[in-house]
């Protein structure tokens, strides 16, 4: 990855956004179609044979990752099962509003951050940019000064999720919002996960001399465990992937109430990056008492690799052998790609 890209995302942090381009929604409310997310990873098959309605009810539903905040303030992913839609970008939204109708279905200490009675009256998608216009009722402007960066954080992440959508303006009734209304927020160019997700910023480090990686940690609400993406600004540095496994393995900020995927003592023995393929070789010290390697440390690998690097697929390999095995019993013998969907909710 170029320096000048990095020094770029680092502005964009900061400013989020430099200049505008244009998109109509044409006043109708009309929404474009987003193509449905691909399949999940495949789960194991239950020792149980599905009864025909059940069949028929995974049919009718597909899974869609939205963006809420957790019990402890940060922006976290959660993949439910919805209704089977045309418009499941616009469905995805709706489901995130204040009390609405995925509240039901979120984990203890989560909630929605889209301001109650907000509809979503309109999306327009420019596939040659890949841009998603969102217009949304008036309501959409009335929130706390203190969400404000999480609600877009929340809308821009569940949107770019989709793989017809890198970028999302924001219209209020028919008009593009320039800033958002309450804390004046600059909306001057279309938002992108350019902006990075829950904000961290090493000691000492200014934004104007950072690199921006985003790696995961675990949260925990109950029985439910969640993976949570926290961009952390760290000393500017043109070794990306080195950067990402060091913050991975240096674990979460004190008192985040988040906890490390993996011990401080793994060592990263080889990194490699390569045509869109990242080789990451660590330690034994990553592995359990039974040989098998946490699966929320492999998965977290991943997606912080993925996410940081822009990389199509990742190779994990523990003292320079591929035979790596999760505790959940999968195979990370090849390369992976990154998860469709995170943060499973188990019905």
């Amino acid at each position: 990855m170029k320096r000048s890209k990095w020094i770029r995302l680092t502005l964009a942090i900061a400013l989020i956004g430099m200049t505008a381009t244009g998109c109509s929604l044409g006043g109708s409310g009309n929404s474009g179609a987003i193509d449905p997310p691909p399949a999940g990873e495949p789960t194991p098959l239950d020792s149980v044979t599905p009864t025909a309605a059940q069949v028929e009810e995974a049919q009718e539903q597909q899974q869609v990752t939205l963006y809420f905040e957790d019990a402890n303030g940060f922006v976290a992913p959660v993949t439910m099962n919805l209704p089977k839609v045309e418009w499941v970008g616009k469905q995805a939204l709706s489901y995130m509003v204040e009390g609405g109708p995925g509240e039901a279905a979120l984990p203890a200490g989560f909630r929605s951050l889209l301001p109650a009675g907000t509809e979503v009256k309109g999306m327009n998608i420019d596939a040659e940019q890949k841009l998603a216009t969102v217009n949304f009722s008036q309501a959409f402007e009335q929130y706390a000064k203190e969400d404000e960066r999480k609600i877009l954080e929340a809308i821009t992440w569940t949107l770019t999720s989709f793989p017809t959508i890198d970028k999302v303006e924001l219209w209020v009734e028919g008009h593009p919002l320039k800033q958002m209304p309450v804390a004046g927020t600059p909306l001057d160019a279309p938002l992108s996960r350019i902006m990075g997700i829950n904000l961290e910023r090493s000691p000492g480090v200014s934004v104007g001399q950072a690199t921006p990686v985003t790696v995961y940690f675990e949260g925990a609400a109950g029985d439910y465990r969640y993976l949570v993406p926290v961009t952390r600004l760290i000393p500017r540095t043109d070794n990306l992937a080195e950067a990402v496994m060091q913050q991975l393995i240096a674990g979460p900020a004190e008192n985040s109430n988040l906890s490390a995927v993996m011990l401080p003592d793994v060592e990263v023995l080889d990194l490699m990056v390569q045509d869109g393929l990242v080789t990451v070789d660590l330690s034994e010290e990553v592995r359990g008492p039974d040989e098998r390697v946490p699966a929320e440390s492999l998965r977290a690998v991943v997606m912080s690799l993925s996410d940081s690097l822009e990389a199509e697929q990742v190779q994990i390999m523990v003292a320079g052998s591929t035979q790596v095995i999760s505790t959940e019993e999968e195979a990370y013998t090849l390369p992976v790609n990154r998860p469709v969907h995170l943060n499973k909710l188990e019905f």
